[in-house]
């Protein structure tokens, strides 16, 4: 459950961040207005809250979505914020040097977009990006406070019919623990992987 709801997860937080990255580049001053709305609004509510809101709240309007989809769905949108962030510092860090020499090659905006400056973004944004994702899979945890059984949810029920919380909240700590050590050394590989070729690994 725990990596079900991490996976949907981290692919809806890019797909959004991506967007909202873009938007906040964006010579449109809507687009710009609405994604910087976006970010502070998501990036200064508590998880927990948001959490609530879905699952508590929306049924009283009419809107009804399992623990589930509601954990997938606020993790998405919230986390989307920090992602889309962690791109446009990525997008903005890029030299503009580099965008003048396509532009005088003749690429369009949005070949330059597809070409140079996401995948350059992406390759300098992608230990920023891991530290995201890997504050997203432990967040999954409190998904337990809307009954959604991932991994804290049922250590709590181990806990509660065995009587032996101590043995079961120490594996708990250890397995976080390890999960977290594998994917920022797995994040460090990729990161010098796809910086080898241009010294900022």
């Amino acid at each position: 459950m725990t990596a079900k709801v991490s996976i949907i997860s981290i692919i809806g937080s890019f797909i959004i961040g991506m967007f909202i990255a873009l938007m906040r580049v964006s010579s449109n001053k809507l687009l710009k207005a609405f994604s910087h709305i976006y970010v502070d609004l998501f990036r200064n509510v508590p998880f927990i809250v948001l959490i609530f809101f879905g699952y508590f709240g929306l049924p009283e309007i009419g809107i009804y979505i399992d623990a589930f989809w509601t954990g997938c769905l606020v993790l998405s949108i919230a986390v989307g914020a920090y992602v889309g962030e962690t791109i446009r510092a990525g997008i903005l860090s890029i030299d503009k040097g580099i965008i003048e020499a396509a532009k005088s090659f003749g690429f369009s905006n949005m070949r330059i977009y597809r070409k140079i400056i996401l995948p350059i973004a992406l390759a300098t944004s992608v230990r920023p990006l891991g530290s995201v994702f890997i504050n997203l899979i432990l967040t999954t945890s409190i998904l337990s406070a809307i009954t959604l059984n991932e991994l804290t949810g049922v250590s709590k029920v181990i806990a509660s019919t065995t009587f032996r919380p101590f043995e079961v909240y120490v594996f708990l700590v250890f397995f976080y623990g390890v999960l977290t050590f594998l994917l920022s050394g797995l994040i460090t590989l990729w990161h010098h992987h796809l910086n080898k070729y241009n010294g900022a690994a």
